[in-house]
């Protein structure tokens, strides 16, 4: 089973991510990417390996230095340490490869699309998340090719249960 969620900044793409994660019983790894807040501002994003809990920077508004992808610069050491590493501990030893997301940051390492080709040429099922704007021919494919979920903030609570379901049904068949 491979599904693509898609939506706007902010509309929950993570947060649903968890809740499907939680509600399935595939034995999952990959990468998410979650907001830093402190005093109720975003002050950048963190990266998080799925199967260890892993943390990383994935970017912010006070890294010393890196790439800068909007108000924020990309840490791509942690980038490839935490996020790539553990896009690659899946392809190995897990059921189920979680990227999130698929956007201009995570493009700041030249590592990274080649990391998300080599999982989408594999047998493993995929929960891939695409930035909703984000014009790139890997993103294209993704959409196309995969069961698209478009997450608004109405819609987000209400897409748990179908895409648990898919991901449970898949988990019955073989890996495409």
């Amino acid at each position: 089973m491979r599904i693509a969620i898609t939506g706007r900044p902010g509309v929950g793409k993570t947060t649903l991510v968890e809740r499907v994660l939680a509600s399935v019983s595939l034995d999952a790894g990959g990468m998410l990417t979650k907001e830093v807040r402190k005093c109720g501002h975003r002050i950048g994003f963190a990266v998080i390996d799925v199967a260890t809990g892993a943390r990383g920077t994935l970017a912010g508004l006070h890294e010393p230095s890196g790439p800068r992808v909007g108000r924020y610069t990309v840490n791509v050491s942690d980038l490839e340490r935490v996020g790539i590493g553990a896009i690659r501990e899946a392809l190995s030893h897990r059921e189920l490869i979680v990227i999130d997301e698929v956007a201009p940051m995570e493009a700041a390492s030249p590592a990274f699309f080649p990391a998300v080709e080599e999982a989408l040429r594999s047998a493993k099922h995929l929960l891939v998340v695409t930035h909703a704007h984000f014009d790139h021919p890997l993103v294209h494919e993704i959409r196309r090719r995969f069961e698209l979920y478009r997450v608004k903030m109405g819609n987000r609570d209400a897409l748990v249960e179908p895409i648990a379901s898919a991901l449970a049904a898949g988990s019955n068949e073989d890996p495409e």
